[in-house]
Parts: structure tokens; sequence; C-alpha cells
């Protein structure tokens, strides 16, 4: 079936019904997506040059037009040869979510799994697309990608991820249970209306999720007051999150584990890890995954990243470019 070239654009779509792996059935749920791109076909009317971008914590599918230094024209993922699609993650508020339902703490439980499951979907009705040609995701979404290859492996040609990991462990969980602690010592999470106690507990995640945002050299690099203004920042953009969604999210990270299962996966992957990054290891959640992950490579890169959170890819254009060769020629 040909896709209307319409559909490339932001946009909400909804499901019917989306089923839960632990079996259940929410009615009448929101999609937030973004697409970017138009739609090219093979000679069996598929489309042939989709690429999915499962987006990180702090993002959503917007996250995309904020990739435009890697699909403008010329780069990598150039937006004229690629159709790039990214949706809100399940569990965001601005798709389906315990604050978007207004379900708060009785949203069903859902694993990393059913976030996939959520993409898939949207793949399947929305697109008539069941075969990517790729699957990229940084950090959060990196969970989504090593998923959907372990559990899903015929359904992509190659994975890209960058600072990421096959796991919750290590710094990682403990960070991850001092969040679930500081959550569940709020004394309004609850109660059935609104409490400041919920305000002052998201300031507290926030100064804690923080201290990873940058890498180990730009915190070196910045003065008490720099560090101080621009905590205060992220703090006040951490408080347009609901801490139900957040509670959620940490839920499905605390969980989250696929090693034991990352010898299903049949894409060719290129693995993306920052030597500096504090959050995410390069010795410990990247080089691994080189006898891990079958067709894999690795490359570790110093992080470019300035005071304001931008991340320059461009150190990595080369190994963008060499890596998508032969995919090109599939489309």
């Amino acid at each position: 079936m040909v896709v209307n070239e319409s559909v490339s654009g932001y946009g909400n779509y909804t499901f019917k019904e989306f089923k839960f792996e632990n079996g259940v059935v929410l009615k009448d749920v929101n999609v937030e997506y973004l697409i970017i791109g138009t739609p090219k076909y093979d000679g069996n009317g598929n489309i042939s040059n989709s690429v999915v971008y499962c987006h990180n914590f702090n993002g959503s599918c917007h996250s995309l037009n904020e990739l435009y230094q890697i699909t403008s024209e010329g780069a990598p993922f150039d937006k004229n040869e690629f159709f790039l699609i990214s949706v809100t993650a399940l569990g965001f508020s601005d798709s389906c979510s315990p604050h978007s339902t207004g379900l708060k703490l009785n949203f069903p439980k859902y694993s990393v799994l059913d976030v996939v499951n959520f993409n898939r979907q949207f793949l399947h009705e929305f697109l008539n697309i069941g075969h990517v040609l790729g699957i990229t995701g940084t950090g959060l979404g990196g969970y989504s990608v090593y998923t959907w290859a372990c559990e899903y492996p015929d359904e992509m040609d190659f994975i890209m991820v960058c600072d990421s990991s096959y796991k919750t462990n290590g710094y990682r969980y403990v960070v991850t249970k001092a969040v679930d602690s500081i959550i569940e010592s709020s004394d309004g999470l609850y109660s059935d209306t609104y409490n400041v106690s919920l305000s002052k507990t998201m300031v507290s995640i926030y100064r804690l999720l923080y201290s990873f945002y940058f890498s180990k050299k730009v915190f070196q690099e910045m003065s008490r007051n720099e560090i101080d203004v621009l905590m205060d920042d992220y703090v006040d953009n951490g408080l347009f999150t609901d801490i139900y969604d957040l509670k959620y999210i940490n839920d499905i990270i605390l969980d989250f584990d696929v090693e034991d299962k990352l010898g299903n996966i049949k894409a060719k992957a290129l693995i993306f890890g920052s030597v500096d990054d504090i959050y995410y290891s390069s010795k410990y959640d990247t080089l691994p995954l080189n006898q891990l992950i079958k067709d894999s490579k690795i490359v570790l890169y110093d992080s470019l990243k300035d005071h304001n959170g931008f991340e320059d890819y461009s150190v990595l254009f080369d190994d963008f470019k060499e890596f998508l060769i032969e995919f090109k020629e599939k489309i």
C-alpha cells in the first residue's frame, strides 16, 4: 500500500485499543508523532527508506527536529533520502501516559517491550510498515532499540545506538533506586488532590538527574555559579514532567536487562559511546557489545556537548556515512 505523502509532519493518531504485555487493554489511545521525509518504495510496494528514531529520557517525537545537524541536506540521514519517523513513547505525557489518561497510579504497569510494541503498532496501523530499514536511539531510546532488535530480529536491517546500555546495573541502578525512594517518600503521591510536596519532590529528583546531564569535562570547566544557574534551569524544565509519568519511566529503567537476549539480534549494529559520559560507561556499557552482538561496530568518541546541552555529532559523520553505504543501496 502506498502511503499518502501528506503523512509527513507532526500529528496525533488514535489506537482504538492498545494491549499491554500483562494483558491489560486501554481504549482510545493517543499517539503523538513526527515524520520527516518522503517514502520510497521497493518492487513489492513496501517503504524501503524508513528509519525510526527512539527519543531520550528528556525528549519526545520533537527531538527529531533537534537532530537537524544529522538530517539536513548532505548529512548522514538526509531527509531527502530517508523517511524518518519518531513517536513520543508510551509513558510520556503527549502520548499515552499516567498523566495524560488521568489514571495516575492506576495506569497499567508497562515494560520497555510495551514501549516497543507501541511503536510497532503505530508503524503497522498508520504507515503499513512491518519492516524498517533501521532503528536508532539515544539514552533511554537505546533501550527500545536493543529490545526491539532482540524480540523482533527480522523487522530491521540495522540498528544504531548512541550513549545507552543494554541493562540497568552498577551506578545507574543506584541512581534509579534513589529516584524511586525519593518519589515514594513524597507525602502527596497517593493523594487524590495536588500536594505541594510533589513539586518539592520533583526539584530533588531533577537536581539528582542534573548530576550526570553533562560530561565530566564540561562540569569540570564550569564555575560554581554556572553550575547553579544551569541546574536551576534544568530543574525548572523538569517541573513540567508529571511525577506519575516519571515514576513509571523510572520503574522500566529499574527493571531493564536484555543482556541474555542480545544474541538474538540479526541486524547490523553501529554503537557509539562517549568516553567522558558519567551515566553510560564506554567501558562497561559500550565495549562489551562488540562480543554480545554478532555483527557490530563500536565507536568511542569525545563528547562535544556544550554548556547549552547541544551535542555536536559532526565528529561521527564519517562513521555514520561509512556504515550507511550498504543500506542506501537498498533504498
